[in-house]
C-alpha cells in the first residue's frame, strides 16, 4: 500500500511573551527521524509562501517567526509539513495573526536599586531585537507590604528609570510592574511578582 506521513497536528500561530511562534504536535505514528519545514505567507502577498531558513528540516515542534515577519501591521499565517526520508506529509496551515494587534505581553523584570533616600527602578523586557523600536511602556505599583493602597506610576517608556523619593517611607515596601502597549486599545501583561525592600531601616 501507499505509505504516507501523517501531517502535523494542532498547528497554531500564537503570540507569547512578545514573540510570534508557530507550534504543532507530531502527526500520528511519526517516525523518530521526522523533521519539519515551515513557510509563511502575508496578506500583502497572498499565494506566495516564503521560506523560513532557520525552520527548515528541524526536529523541534515550534518555529519563532517574529523577526522574519515583513510587516508587523499585516496579518500573516504559517504552514508546516513533516518529512522523513523520501516521505512528506501534506502542509498544514495555521490561522492568520497580526503581530501588532495580537501580540501578548509578558511582565517585565524589575531592576531595583535602593540608595539612601531614593529607589531607582527600571524594567527590562524579553524583546527580540526586531521589535525593540516599538513604543513599549510599563506601569509600576509601589505599596507598603500588607496595604491595599498602591501608588501608581503609569505609561513609563520602556528604557526610562523611575526614581522614587523614600524619605517619608519606612518599613517593608513592594514593587510590581506590568508591560503595556498601545495598539487599537491598550494592552497589558499581568503584573510581575512583587519585589519587596526594607526602607529607612536603621539596623
Amino acid at each position: 500500500g501507499h505509505v504516507q506521513l501523517h501531517p502535523p497536528q494542532n498547528v497554531t500561530l500564537l503570540s507569547k511573551d512578545f514573540d510570534m511562534i508557530l507550534t504543532w504536535t507530531p502527526g500520528e505514528g511519526s517516525p523518530p527521524d521526522v523533521t519539519y519545514t515551515v513557510r509563511y505567507e502575508s496578506q500583502e502577498r497572498m499565494d506566495k509562501w516564503i521560506k523560513v531558513p532557520h525552520c527548515k528540516n528541524i526536529h523541534r515542534t515550534s518555529c519563532n517567526l517574529t523577526c522574519v515577519l515583513p510587516n508587523f501591521f499585516v496579518k500573516v499565517r504559517a504552514r508546516v509539513k513533516a518529512v522523513s526520508g523520501r516521505l512528506q506529509s501534506p502542509w498544514v496551515e495555521s490561522q492568520f495573526k497580526e503581530y501588532h494587534l495580537d501580540v501578548e505581553l509578558a511582565p517585565p523584570v524589575l531592576n531595583v536599586n535602593v540608595k539612601e533616600n531614593l529607589i531607582h527602578v527600571n524594567a527590562s523586557f524579553p524583546l527580540a531585537t526586531c521589535v525593540e523600536s516599538f513604543s513599549w511602556m510599563y506601569d509600576l505599583n509601589l505599596w507598603e507590604a500588607g496595604s491595599e493602597d498602591k501608588k501608581q506610576y503609569e505609561g513609563i517608556f520602556r528604557k526610562n528609570t523611575v526614581t522614587i523619593d523614600t524619605t517619608a517611607l519606612k518599613g517593608n515596601y513592594c514593587l510590581s510592574a506590568r508591560s503595556s502597549f498601545q495598539s487599537i486599545d491598550f494592552k497589558h501583561s499581568k503584573f510581575s511578582q512583587p519585589l519587596c525592600v526594607l526602607l529607612n531601616h536603621k539596623g
